[in-house]
């Protein structure tokens, strides 16, 4: 039976596997059918949190190439099951991620949270599209300033959840400046308290009533 971690796992990787000791370790994982194939609720909840993507493709001499995918939280959408998609905003005109794709579609999807040390790598199929105007405006995050020119589906193959090891960890700037505005804020209200309560000292207590 094949494991959907065939994708990844070839047969020159599972040899070089057998070789430096974990293949046992994987061959176990491929009796449960190796990595998973379909959106789950979990894998939905990490994408709400995504705010920075990389995709991978390949022209049709194999020749890779990344590129970088932002947005606000949650820019990559669920379309079902099986699909992702977001919204492609115009950038530099090079359009290399949408040539590969037209020549060859097989893609890949790297998620980063380095806040919390995850990482997740999907495996599949992407497309470009461009003459749809009510998908892209579904896609397009409301309220961001970027001009979408077309839109990217992704259909899951496979993905897997690496381990947190190596991952340095890194804070958002934006979560930074809303705790310091948190602290900011606190540290003000108890700056006004203390002026209140010196003030009170300074006047001594209050004359008993006869």
């Amino acid at each position: 039976m094949t494991a959907s971690s065939d994708i990844a796992f070839t047969p020159t990787v599972k040899a070089l596997q057998a070789a430096r000791g974990s293949r046992s370790a994987y061959a176990r994982m491929e009796e449960d059918g190796g990595f998973r194939t379909t959106i789950t609720r979990d894998l939905a909840t990490f994408l709400d949190g995504v705010d920075t993507a990389y995709l991978a493709t390949a022209n049709a001499a194999g020749q890779p190439y990344a590129q970088h995918r932002g947005g606000p939280r949650g820019f990559i959408r669920v379309i079902d099951g099986k699909t992702l998609g977001f919204a492609d905003y115009a950038g530099n005109r090079q359009y290399v991620s949408t040539g590969n794709l037209a020549e060859n579609d097989k893609a890949f999807l790297f998620l980063m949270d380095y806040a919390h040390r995850r990482r997740i790598k999907l495996w599949g199929r992407a497309h470009v599209v461009a003459d749809d105007p009510a998908l892209i405006d579904r896609l397009m995050p409301e309220g961001y300033p970027a001009r979408p020119e077309q839109a990217i589906l992704f259909e899951v193959e496979a993905w897997d959840v690496n381990c947190p090891q190596h991952i340095p960890q890194k804070i958002d700037a934006a979560d930074v400046a809303e705790t310091v505005q948190r602290l900011n804020d606190r540290i003000a209200a108890l700056q006004a308290e203390n002026e209140s309560l010196k003030r009170t000292l300074a006047l001594g207590p209050s004359p008993e009533k006869t």
